[in-house]
């Protein structure tokens, strides 16, 4: 079996660390930001969800009351 290098030790004691902290390691997929496309994407759904904020008065209504409260709690 091959002598672990210094890096693969170093890796595995804080994965140790990490599991015996209750923790355990997840993969997840994400978009590829480097595709091409892949900046106008988020740009049309940036559009679609503000299009879709802008027309839901209650939300806003909401987001604006939060504001207040968070305003609120700074000069507390």
């Amino acid at each position: 079996m091959p002598v672990p290098t210094p890096i693969v030790e170093r890796v595995q004691k804080r994965r140790a660390a990490l599991r015996a902290a209750g923790l355990r390691p997840l993969q997840i997929w994400v978009p590829d930001t480097r595709l091409p496309g892949f900046a106008e994407e988020c740009r049309r759904q940036s559009r679609v969800v503000a299009q879709t904020d802008m027309a839901d008065t209650e939300l806003l209504d909401f987001l604006d009351a939060a504001l207040v409260d968070i305003g609120d709690e700074d000069e507390a």
